[in-house]
């Protein structure tokens, strides 16, 4: 009960001495508010771009696998992998008899070219030469018309399905199915339209278009290299399959006994090893700089509750005098730092998340506050002012009461 007492009490008091020290007040309000806000900021965009960088890695698949001839982290010589033997859709029958766990295998082949209808022209447009399976594999989905068939890859069809942004770009106003446009040099008849995929890794998905990779093979030549995407039935078989498709792969290009594979196996697992890799010191030290600054705040608090203990050393030893208990003393100055912390935080709080969001809004980076960091982010501030206040009320707390009271 005596304690509740001490609490009540004390807080009374600081809120009484912190409205009599408006200025005071607010200008320790203001520098604990600046240290939250700048943390809060680096964590919101740091915390969207790493949202960001998960839910493309999720448009990948965690269960596929690309066959390649490049790594996606390349360590060694790129010579080396430039002089590999290209890749070939033929080793597509061999890679689903690989493995049990292989349901789907597409080859894909690129190539940039200019795309025209009637007037109307798009500069470097991605074709992709590819089979009805890579709408399995990259959850590919149509908006108007249909996919690419099997027989479309068969006969060599010049067919085409857009991306949304193509297709709104060469036919605005107009439905594109059925409409015959030019990729390169060669007529291409649209069957499809997909829908909006975005930007994955970089790569803007809506300025791409599909054709049968037999008729890319014939307009656009042979000599490409494609990748091959494989579907495995589970996350959890992902390992096992590779091992097999390795094996495979190996047989099949007759790679001899010994040697390194001429070949790459690339999982979204090692893009998000290889991301972690290169942007986690740049995270530490952006928040090692967040921290500095809330750091200054607490010391600025402090340094403002020690010159309040020295002009309040007559009322403390007047209180004192009266029966006042250490912990009191103690309490009163906690509370009041706290106080203004908490205050600085849930500010800094405020002008932290419009930051981080005017941030996202004006450049490519993203930004993503989640709830428990804006109670951290509080919470963190009251503690700072907690902890920098213990010296300072531990000095009210220990005056001698005569020398208190003799103070000027």
């Amino acid at each position: 009960m005596s304690f509740r007492v001490d609490v009540w009490e004390g807080g009374r008091i600081a809120l009484f001495s912190l409205k009599a020290n408006r200025l005071r007040t607010v200008l320790t309000t203001v520098g604990i508010g600046v240290g939250v806000c700048t943390l809060l900021a680096i964590v919101g965009i740091i915390q969207g771009i790493n949202q960001s960088f998960a839910d493309q890695l999720a448009q990948i698949g965690s269960n596929t696998i690309q066959v390649s001839k490049f790594p996606w982290a390349m360590g060694g010589d790129w010579w080396e992998y430039r002089n590999r033997k290209n890749l070939s859709a033929d080793l597509v029958p061999a890679i689903l008899k690989s493995s049990e766990h292989v349901v789907a295998v597409a080859p894909i082949y690129f190539e940039r070219v200019e795309a025209r209808f009637l007037e109307r022209r798009m500069a470097s447009v991605v074709v992709l030469g590819s089979t009805p399976e890579v709408a399995l594999i990259s959850s590919l989905n149509v908006d108007q018309g249909r996919f690419l068939t099997t027989a479309d890859v068969e006969t060599r069809s010049q067919v085409v399905v857009l991306g949304s942004e193509v297709a709104r770009t060469l036919f605005p106003g107009l439905n594109p199915v059925g409409h015959r446009m030019v990729l390169g040099t060669k007529p291409y008849r649209v069957v499809g339209v997909m829908e909006s995929k975005g930007t994955v890794l970089g790569e803007n998905q809506d300025l791409q278009v599909l054709i049968p990779y037999r008729s890319f093979q014939t307009h656009f030549g042979k000599r490409n290299s494609p990748v091959i995407n494989v579907m495995v039935d589970s996350p959890d078989n992902v390992l096992k399959a590779q091992d097999l498709l390795a094996a495979t792969l190996r047989r099949e290009r007759r790679t001899p006994p010994g040697a390194k594979d001429d070949f790459a196996l690339n999982r979204p697992e090692q893009l998000a090893n290889m991301y972690a890799q290169l942007t986690g010191a740049l995270y530490g030290a952006a928040t090692g700089v967040g921290l500095i600054t809330l750091l200054v705040g607490g010391i600025g608090i402090m340094n403002i509750m020690l010159v309040s203990v020295r002009e309040r050393t007559r009322e403390i030893g007047v209180r004192r005098a009266l029966g006042a208990r250490k912990r009191t003393i103690i309490l009163q100055f906690l509370m009041e730092a706290a106080s203004v912390s908490a205050v600085g935080g849930v500010m800094g709080t405020l002008v932290g998340l419009g930051l981080a969001k005017t941030v996202s809004w004006i450049t490519p980076l993203a930004a993503a506050v989640k709830p428990l960091t804006i109670v951290g982010g509080v919470g963190f501030a009251a503690a700072v002012g907690l902890l920098f206040g213990i010296w300072p009320a531990a000095r009210a707390a220990n005056l001698d009461p005569v020398e208190a009271l003799r103070h000027d």
